[in-house]
């Protein structure tokens, strides 16, 4: 390459002298690293990364900015999913000198600001989200200018780009028209740690003539292992009597919220200073934990994949999986989190017989068929003007986070456009490529197999996950518990067994009254809106435990989706506790019920109608009747809220002879359900009852959905 100028010596003393300000005094740049660094400043290429967790990618393009902004370049552009990982490369950021700026959903009164800093010229480095690429006022209003004058393009996580990833992003395809958009000769930099060779070649064409730079997958900290316990209960007591011995801090990762919160209820509770971490943890919780992981005033982060790519934390001692993830390079990106800057570090599968349900269920929630799509479709065309999420979901049968992952894709495909006040449809046609997603459901199948495989393995397991990601260097670790026999303890004490069986066996999760309608409900012919008033809603309920818990899930799973058959004895003191808990403390019931009415079943009749009779039997109490469910109840619990309370609205009839003994007692209702999903059904019901006299609806059900 020409270096009109400076010679090539003196550019890259120049970048090492930025990258020991980055990464500390003894940093010498890696080979890879120069080449990339001399394609983006001196050739102006596009440049796919696919190297190793804690390789040094964010080192590439601060590097990068600093050469290119000492010669006049505009600002970098870094797209990066997750504020975590925005926080960490700020910080980065400014160990070199480099102004770095953030816009995100968190930062909305600095964007201004932010805005006419870029003007000025007083930033380096710009760190946005995927997501705010199509925010109508990001879009139309800022995006044009920065496109036209950004001097390195960063695409970081890149994998998220290719729908063949196992966390693809829709708002990522948005990047193609963000490529079209950059001035002629601007660099283009793509970097990821987790990209096989399927999806590093989707990355490398949409990127367009890329020089792609693939590494060893190797990670000399780690030492890898899998213990296969017998139950939930052997898992945490394994961790409570454990944990204390594992090198330094880190990170224990579940596969569900009620996973995180369980686990780290329990662990405060056996005197472990942890914190959970997931998508319902609030912003500021977050930062928080974040901070005292970094600092070490935690021993663990418990985290669902909320936290997970580009948390940086390079001294991070150990990972431990309760649960393993569906993907063997999910799992690989997740374990890279630690040994970055330390000898070494332990990583620990404890896998789960309840994953596999755990990975149907999110499976479910991918792209929706054919028919729906064009349910979508037709609704914004007839409308003729913008459509909200909230107005949309009850003219289509879609959850909310479904709808909202189609309408992004719709958007990158240009079906629909994102405006102020919504969505509108473009008129453009759409196909719906069948044949591609179902290879995508194919490949999604066989990495839940390799996961499988893995857990299972009696060969070296960061050989097997390196070829997962197709590295041609693969070969044996030498460290892993397969390669040097298994450095982990296996045994559990009685009393780590006892104190984590009482934790889990703990029954009782409010079931929360319904206290609004869905929006645009008259909009489909339902004559309902705003706030449902006092007097319909049910009151607060309970359900024996959460279908995702790691303590009654199995259980419940198994009653709820196994042949119908009248309640197990098991189960049923489950609803004995649950009750008894009720019935006392701060959270009791304002009134014990004074009689139990069923809510019939379609899916389990004998199960539902058992348990009513038996609550009402121990309880002393009068079985009034059974609420027929109603031809549309198990259709509506396929949809989206709208669509349910649209399906249900005036299903629930009450006899006159159940108004009578309903109205004849002194106290409320117990209303006995198998399981509350959205809650509509009960609310809905609860609605009927207090309209026929009752004096107030407690919900009792078997489980809960989330």
């Amino acid at each position: 390459m020409s270096y009109p100028w400076a010679s090539v010596g003196t550019v890259r003393q120049e970048a090492t002298q930025v990258l020991k300000k980055l990464a500390g005094p003894t940093a010498e740049l890696r080979e890879d690293q120069w080449t990339a660094i001399e394609a983006l400043v001196a050739g102006h290429r596009r440049v796919l990364c696919v190297q190793r967790t804690g390789w040094g990618k964010s080192a590439v393009y601060f590097v990068a900015t600093a050469l290119l902004r000492a010669r006049g370049a505009g600002p970098t552009v870094i797209v990066s999913p997750l504020l975590a990982l925005m926080r960490n490369q700020t910080d980065a950021a400014a160990r070199a000198g480099i102004t770095a700026r953030t816009i995100n959903s968190s930062n909305l009164e600095e964007w201004d600001a932010i805005t006419a800093e870029i003007a000025d010229g007083a930033v380096d480095v710009l760190l946005v989200s995927p997501e705010r690429l199509n925010n109508p006022a990001f879009r139309d209003d800022v995006l044009p200018k920065l496109a036209a004058t950004t001097g390195l393009l960063v695409v970081d996580e890149a994998h998220c780009v290719s729908d063949w990833g196992h966390d693809f992003r829709p708002d990522y395809r948005r990047l193609r028209t963000l490529l079209l958009d950059l001035a002629p000769g601007t660099p283009v930099l793509a970097t990821t740690a987790t990209a096989n060779s399927r999806v590093t070649a989707d990355v490398a064409e949409q990127l367009g003539d890329a020089l792609v730079l693939r590494g060893s997958l190797d990670r000399e900290s780690l030492r890898m292992g899998a213990l296969t316990l017998p139950s939930p209960s052997h898992r945490l007591a394994w961790l409570a009597e454990h944990l204390r011995d594992l090198p330094g801090s880190g990170i224990i990762y579940t596969l569900t919220v009620a996973g995180a919160e369980e686990t780290a209820a329990f662990l405060r509770g056996q005197g472990y200073d942890v914190a959970s971490y997931t998508g319902k943890t609030e912003g500021a919780d977050r930062l928080g934990a974040e901070a005292d992981l970094l600092g070490n005033r935690i021993k663990a982060l418990v985290a669902t994949s909320a936290l997970g790519m580009g948390f940086d934390k390079p001294d991070l001692g150990f990972v431990i999986h309760l649960g393993a993830p569906s993907s063997p390079i999910a799992y690989y990106q997740q374990v890279g989190r630690a040994g970055r800057a330390v000898e070494k570090a332990d990583v620990l599968l404890l896998p789960g017989r309840e994953d596999a349900d755990i990975w149907r269920y999110f499976a479910s929630l991918a792209f929706p068929p054919e028919h729906q799509v064009r349910e979508v479709l037709d609704a914004l065309a007839a409308a003729g003007r913008p459509l909200s999420t909230q107005t949309l979901e009850p003219r289509v049968e879609l959850r909310h986070s479904r709808l909202e992952l189609l309408l992004k894709v719709l958007d990158v495909d240009g079906a629909v456009h994102r405006v102020s006040g919504g969505w509108e449809s473009t008129g453009v046609p759409w196909q719906h490529d069948t044949e591609r997603y179902a290879r995508i459901a194919q490949a999604r199948e066989a990495e839940q197999e390799a996961m499988r495989e893995y857990t299972a393995l009696t060969s070296c397991r960061l050989e097997f996950l390196r070829r997962q990601l197709d590295d041609p260097d693969a070969a044996p670790c030498g460290r892993c518990d397969n390669c040097a026999g298994v450095w982990f303890p296996t045994e559990v004490s009685p009393a780590a067994l006892d104190a984590a069986r009482g934790h889990l066996g703990r029954a009782g999760v409010e079931i929360a009254p319904r206290r609004k309608w869905p929006t645009g409900m008259s909009a489909v012919g339902v004559p309902v809106n705003g706030n449902i008033p006092k007097s319909e809603q049910s009151l607060p309920g309970r359900a024996i435990g959460r279908l995702s818990d790691l303590g009654w899930g199995d259980r419940l799973r198994a009653a709820l989706n196994g042949p119908d058959a009248p309640i197990s004895d098991e189960l049923f003191r489950g609803v004995v506790a649950t009750l008894a808990e009720w019935s006392k403390g701060d959270a009791r019931w304002p009134e014990r019920p004074a009689g139990v009415v069923v809510l019939g079943s379609q899916h389990a009749p004998e199960l539902v109608a058992s348990l009513g009779a038996r609550i009402a039997e121990v309880g002393r109490l009068p079985l009034l009747g059974t609420i027929p469910a109603g031809l549309t109840t198990d259709a509506a619990s396929r949809t989206n809220s709208a669509q349910r309370v649209r399906a249900l609205y005036g299903a629930f009839e009450v006899s006159a002879p159940l108004a009578d003994a309903v109205r004849a007692l002194d106290g409320p209702v117990l209303l006995v359900d198998d399981m509350v999903d959205s809650g509509w059904t009960m609310a809905l019901a609860a609605r009927a009852l207090n309209q026929a006299g009752a004096k107030g609806v407690l919900p009792f059900a078997l489980a809960v959905t989330a």
